[in-house]
């Protein structure tokens, strides 16, 4: 085998650069009896590699390599692997250590791309459990899409959300989360609106399906017309990823009873800005949402064997060219996702 080409996170004097860091690529004489020897094809990124990037969260990654999110395939296993055989296509989990149940806050010291090394190298190590079937007949690109932004979407609305057909939903935003919200949304029955300060990402939404778009640019209280168009009703779910900057409007958009997904921090990390008081008169359930367990992820896979979906790949960008694709997600011009293949 051929060195394991890597990039990894250096520390500079306020946040980190991506260094090209190759080693010896690992041995598969040398695996464990439970784990798995993958050749990663395909990486994408999420925004919680930006916020390691920047160092916006003071959180310490120096020397590890980057990224959740990857697919390939299993070129070994260890002599007591049961679930896999060579040749067969896979995922790696977000937390390799969460197989089903309740979240534990241990499952924190075991997460990819942070207190474990990610999926941006040519070849990465598992223990069998940490490891999905990828759907069938996707491509390594398309697969790598899924981990953290399709579960956390799947989790967010089927598993904590609950979400029937007929009902509706609120995705702020066109990144790979709100995205896959919006394509399962749809799939299972649901309405959906998209916000967004591009009419041109409106416009792509509609056509995977959303039945209306919102220009928060030119409509900064986008919760008027969510009201409006739910004839004064509010929605039953918000995909809300982006933080205390947020929050208000989401909760002025959410009907009584309805559910908020609390999930992501696009606009920092600060506290709420505004009364939460609309949580208590309208009965609304708020879920922290981060990610998913193996389960999640096997039931969501089920659902994309049986349902079709296609995964929305901005852009994809060579290995050799990480960098450029950590800048082009910082430049949030992407809808969907974006992919750096090996």
């Amino acid at each position: 085998m051929n060195d394991c080409r890597r990039w990894i996170y250096r520390k500079n004097s306020t946040s980190y650069d991506l260094v090209s860091d190759p080693r010896p690529a690992p041995s598969p004489t040398d695996l464990k009896p439970n784990e798995c020897l993958v050749a990663v094809r395909a990486v994408s990124l999420n925004y919680r590699d930006r916020i390691q990037w920047r160092n916006l969260a003071g959180r310490n990654v120096d020397g590890a390599v980057p990224a959740s999110d990857g697919a390939g395939e299993i070129l070994a296993v260890g002599s007591a692997v049961s679930r896999f055989e060579p040749g067969e296509p896979v995922a790696a989990c977000f937390f390799p250590t969460w197989r089903s149940g309740r979240f534990d806050l241990r499952f924190h010291q075991a997460d990819l791309g942070g207190n474990l090394d990610g999926m941006l190298r040519d070849y990465a190590v598992f223990d069998e459990n940490a490891l999905v079937r990828v759907p069938d007949g996707w491509s390594f690109a398309q697969a790598a899409t899924l981990p953290c932004a399709a579960v956390t979407a799947w989790v967010a609305l089927v598993r904590r959300g609950n979400l029937q057909a007929g009902q509706s939903v609120c995705v702020l935003g066109t990144g790979g989360v709100s995205i896959f919200a919006l394509q399962f949304a749809k799939l299972l029955g649901a309405k959906v609106v998209v916000t967004s300060s591009s009419d041109a990402k409106l416009e792509q939404a509609r056509q995977l399906g959303a039945d209306y778009g919102i220009n928060y640019r030119e409509t900064p209280e986008w919760s008027k017309p969510v009201w409006a168009w739910s004839e004064g009703r509010g929605v039953d779910h918000v995909v809300e990823v982006g933080g205390p900057g947020t929050l208000e409007q989401s909760m002025k958009s959410v009907a009584a009873d309805g559910h908020i997904a609390l999930i992501g921090v696009l606009t920092g990390f600060g506290p709420p800005t505004t009364n939460l008081f609309p949580l208590v008169a309208r009965n609304v359930r708020l879920n922290g949402i981060y990610v998913g367990s193996r389960e999640d992820f096997e039931a969501m896979v089920r659902f994309l064997n049986l349902n079709r979906l296609t995964p929305q790949i901005d852009r994809t960008f060579p290995f050799d060219q990480a960098p450029a694709a950590f800048e082009y997600l910082e430049s949030a011009c992407h809808f969907g996702k974006i992919v750096i293949e090996l």
